[in-house]
């Protein structure tokens, strides 16, 4: 029984004795997080969401809020999420100076919230959406689905005007840019 007890003992005191006193510390530089999940180079798997924005002209303001409201990273994980993506021309078509207002660094939580509207959790292809019912986004709200006779989807009055598939959801491009209430 002794030996068993002067056998961990012995361990303790041998990895205390290899350390040699020396207290190591750590500096921000190393605990610092990374990049992010943006930051994985991979030109063998389909485009994610935000490459799919990336790569289209028509959603360089969208882009650009992503930046602003450090929500790329979000957006490139694994997911699924199915994204409304608003056009140039939606945000265009906002009260001048919204957008600049918005993309300031003491916005950031109001234009997060504002992208977060526009993310389901969850891939919604457009046969799967219901006329008259309401899908909860990503920022703890809901937005109401319309769907006419003629089979056109509508987000909160915004129009579906195209659907791009991602390796980690699905992308509707919208005529209107979504305001939580």
């Amino acid at each position: 029984m002794k030996k068993l007890f002067y056998l961990p003992v012995f361990h303790l005191i041998l990895a205390v004795c290899s350390c040699g006193g020396q207290a190591t510390e750590s500096t921000t530089e190393e605990t610092a997080p990374g990049p992010g999940q943006s930051a994985v180079q991979d030109d063998m798997s389909n485009p994610n969401v935000v490459q799919v924005a990336l790569g289209s002209a028509d959603h360089s303001t969208l882009v650009a809020a992503l930046k602003a409201a450090n929500y790329v990273d979000a957006l490139t994980n694994v997911g699924p999420f199915t994204v409304f993506a608003p056009t140039n021309a939606a945000f265009d078509a906002l009260p001048a100076g919204t957008v600049e207002n918005l993309v300031k660094p003491e916005n950031q939580r109001n234009l997060r919230d504002i992208l977060e509207y526009h993310v389901l959790l969850g891939v919604y292809k457009p046969g799967d959406f219901v006329n008259e019912r309401n899908l909860g986004t990503a920022d703890g709200r809901s937005v109401s689905i319309a769907v006419s006779a003629d089979g056109i989807v509508t987000i909160n009055g915004a129009k579906i005007i195209a659907t791009v598939p991602a390796s980690n959801g699905i992308i509707h491009v919208i005529d209107q840019v979504l305001l939580p209430k």
